[in-house]
């Protein structure tokens, strides 16, 4: 049998782990806010950080393939973490051409997926024809943009989708942190008051 003590001793660390939870949250959705007014700078410390990101996972892949020398892993291994290694590299030195080759990267995507989209819709014309086709046209939309404005669109794009990232993560952590503080407090509260006894 839980002890009264240690259940409300537990019950004050998820009441606490979810506070924490919620504030990282408000943090990244204050970054979010921050990165959308100065994307340009949000797109050059999101391929920095991306940059030293592959850095550091090609040296970290090169000392496990050197590990495993002698094994059919280890030449796999060590060209994965080299082209690693070597990609960090340019991107840190290289951040604005880095951020316009993904730039142009994602306006081909966008391209892309809008036309399968569109093509798709009209094609099969299935129960969410008016979704798919309204997506479809939202991607080629936001395809032409970016690239009828390349490259000078590369100093925001990132940085935006960056930004939109951070913020959309933040809100979830609020909602998840907020929620679970609620439910922490309505368990702590309904085993307080006891067993409701049966009619």
């Amino acid at each position: 049998m839980v002890k009264a003590g240690t259940r409300t001793d537990r019950a004050t660390s998820m009441h606490r782990g979810f506070g924490w939870l919620a504030a990282l949250g408000v943090v990244l959705v204050l970054a979010g806010l921050v990165g959308l007014v100065y994307t340009a700078a949000a797109t050059l410390t999101s391929m920095l950080l991306f940059g030293w990101l592959l850095l550091i996972g090609g040296i970290v892949g090169l000392l496990h393939a050197v590990q495993a020398r002698g094994t059919n892993f280890f030449w796999l291994g060590a060209v994965v973490a080299a082209l690693n290694i070597a990609a960090g590299i340019v991107v840190i030195r290289l951040p604005h051409a880095a951020a316009a080759a993904l730039s142009m990267f994602a306006a081909l995507l966008f391209l892309s997926a809008g036309l399968f989209r569109v093509v798709g819709s009209v094609v099969v014309r299935g129960p969410q024809f008016g979704w798919t086709l309204l997506l479809g046209a939202f991607d080629l939309l936001l395809g032409v943009l970016v690239l009828g404005h390349w490259p000078s669109s590369s100093q925001y794009v990132i940085g935006a989708f960056f930004s939109l990232a951070l913020l959309f993560d933040g809100l979830g952590l609020v909602a998840a942190g907020y929620g679970g503080r609620r439910i922490v407090g309505l368990v702590s509260e309904r085993g307080q008051s006891g067993p409701i006894p049966p009619d």
